[in-house]
């Protein structure tokens, strides 16, 4: 993709890269109209030992932007991480099955933050900002049936915390509680 016109003030004269390979970011991202390209990042998302959720976001979604940055080095490139947080206790995304029921049992009832960091690097101009958008969530109490039923309709297995509030996973919760609903899917626009 190439740059953007620098005849036309309201767009970025850089190209524009989004470092991540999650579709929900990137269909999150084509609601700003702007051009932009995907690269994936390369990056160990391991927990470190005693690392909050909230740093854990931090953390990656710079370590993703800056990754990326490196191969983009003139574009502005945005790195997102989200890390459920439960008590205290990261929920990153269950990858199969069982661990979803795991986890949605553990939110059952509960309040959860979903903790959304959002990074702009751009080497060329040394620019570099990372933020957090705290999203409070409370769960329904949820039966083994209802948290059955959900898990085989929308399958959320790549989602933090097992939950899709932009789909089925809306009728799990009781609130939310927020300034930017895009956090909750993933990548702050606001």
């Amino acid at each position: 993709m190439t740059p953007t016109s620098a005849s036309d003030p309201r767009l970025p004269s850089r190209q524009i890269v989004l470092g991540s390979t999650s579709r929900y970011r990137r269909e999150l991202l084509e609601r700003l109209r702007l051009p932009f390209s995907v690269s994936a990042p390369d990056v160990d998302e391991t927990p470190a030992h005693g690392e909050s959720p909230r740093d854990l976001a931090l953390r990656l979604a710079l370590a993703k932007a800056q990754a990326v940055a490196t191969k983009h080095p003139d574009a502005i490139v945005i790195g997102s991480d989200q890390v459920a947080d439960l008590a205290g206790q990261p929920l990153g995304k269950p990858g199969e099955h069982a661990r979803a029921v795991e986890q949605l049992r553990q939110m059952s009832g509960q309040t959860v933050i979903f903790q959304t960091a959002l990074a702009v690097v751009c080497l060329a101009s040394g620019f570099e900002a990372v933020d957090l958008a705290e999203v409070r969530v409370v769960f329904r109490d949820l039966s083994d049936d209802e948290i059955e039923a959900y898990l085989q309709a929308e399958k959320p297995y790549d989602c933090a915390g097992s939950a899709k509030s932009e789909g089925l996973g809306i009728a799990l919760l009781e609130s939310i509680d927020n300034d930017d609903p895009t956090a909750l899917v993933g990548l702050p626009l606001i």
